[in-house]
């Protein structure tokens, strides 16, 4: 007997069909004689909906009312599924995430799990009850309800996978695994069979939609084994471990993010100690920073451009406004209409040129590239937003295809 967390997105539990479909998922595996904890996010789009109601009536609402809003989503479709398995003749109990013992920080909106308390779950487990979670949210130690940010189920689930040491946990979504890109936008991407944490945190991180970044990190730290497959087509899907040479591919991947913005920073005096001062500024914020650039010195002043995600542009524009003409900088210009487009492999590190062929794959395209960063398993670039789908399937076919072909 095996103890199998499964956690279901949106887009599984969107409508009363797919919530049976999920159903029998669950069952099955129950009926296989394994322990199920299942941790589920909001039906579909009602956590937007959540948002929407809640401008209509307070566009500056707290985040400690907007957490008690937002955490309704997941009890609905933790409650409902359960009515569901309740109908197939299968014992369940479903929980909040109090309940199910997760306790976090007090950050209203981006919580961190700070720890997890199974007790409850055990003993539910222990009546042969099939368990369900609700994702995304916890309690402070103010006893308000938290939530854990877009994303935040998928954390959820592993973080019960760590506190339970769990057998296995499934991540059921739409796709029917982690592909060399996204198969919605791009015909010829490729389903992976397997993936390194390294590989799947950078993708995460830089744009995938297909895990939340939070949980590849929590899995890594604690070896918890992912699989990422679908709830619709019940296939095998990606397996996401420790690092693998299965593959043996150059590069794993290609993301997109377009929740980015473009800062630049114009006529920053050439001085010591002024990036430092601008940063810790953003620092003191918890204001995440991504690609920076710092143009050559010249006429005694420099211009720093970096990117950041779009919800931190205003609060980024205000703190530095004032700040830069205490510096004796001339301006704070920014760009939305920006996109990031990254390539992610781990054997990027033992084959040189892999940069020059993405370059050669936008210039071919006629793509321009306005900033670029990299490390040892990926090469970002900025660019035009209305340029990145079009960058993502030059960029692809110029790997993928040369690989095919070699």
């Amino acid at each position: 007997m095996s103890l199998i967390i499964q956690k279901f997105g949106g887009s599984s539990v969107a409508n009363a069909e797919r919530v049976y479909n999920v159903a029998d998922i669950i069952t099955k595996t129950y009926s296989q004689g394994n322990d199920i904890v299942v941790v589920v996010s909001a039906q579909g789009d009602t956590t937007d909906d959540l948002i929407a109601k809640a401008k209509e009536i307070n566009k500056d609402a707290s985040k400690r009312e907007m957490d008690m809003l937002l955490t309704a989503g997941e009890q609905i479709s933790a409650s409902l599924l359960a009515m569901a398995i309740e109908k197939l003749g299968f014992p369940v109990v479903s929980l909040l995430g109090w309940q199910a013992g997760f306790f976090t920080s007090s950050s209203y909106g981006s919580a961190r799990i700070k720890r997890v308390v199974p007790d409850r779950m055990k003993k539910e487990l222990d009546k042969k009850n099939i368990v369900i979670v609700t994702g995304f949210q916890g309690i402070n130690r103010y006893n308000d309800m938290t939530t854990l940010g877009r994303g935040g189920s998928d954390t959820s689930a592993v973080a019960i996978a760590a506190a339970m040491n769990a057998d296995l946990c499934q991540i059921y979504t739409d796709v029917e695994g982690v592909y060399t890109a996204d198969p919605r936008k791009v015909s010829n991407a490729r389903k992976l069979e397997v993936i390194s944490y390294d590989e799947m945190l950078e993708l995460a991180t830089l744009g995938a939609q297909v895990l939340n970044n939070r949980s590849v990190e929590m899995a890594k730290k604690y070896g918890i084994q992912l699989e990422v497959l679908s709830s619709m087509t019940r296939k095998s899907g990606t397996i996401v471990k420790e690092a693998t040479k299965v593959e043996k591919m150059l590069i794993s991947g290609i993301a997109k993010d377009e929740d980015v913005a473009r800062i630049s920073i114009i006529g920053v005096p050439d001085r010591p100690g002024l990036a430092f001062k601008i940063f810790s500024k953003l620092s003191a914020k918890n204001l995440n920073i991504d690609i920076i650039l710092q143009s050559v010195g010249r006429n005694g002043t420099k211009d720093i451009s970096f990117t950041t995600n779009q919800a931190n542009l205003k609060e980024t524009i205000d703190i530095l406004n004032p700040y830069v003409e205490l510096i004796g900088a001339t301006s704070v210009v920014y760009d939305e209409n920006v996109a990031k487009v990254s390539i992610v492999g781990a054997g990027m590190e033992t084959h040189p040129g892999t940069a020059a062929q993405m370059f050669e794959a936008l210039y071919e395209a006629n793509i321009n590239i306005q900033m670029i960063a990299t490390s040892e398993i990926k090469i970002s670039v900025l660019l035009d937003r209305n340029d990145a789908d079009k960058a993502v399937t030059a960029v692809h076919n110029k790997f993928f295809s040369e690989a095919m072909n070699a």
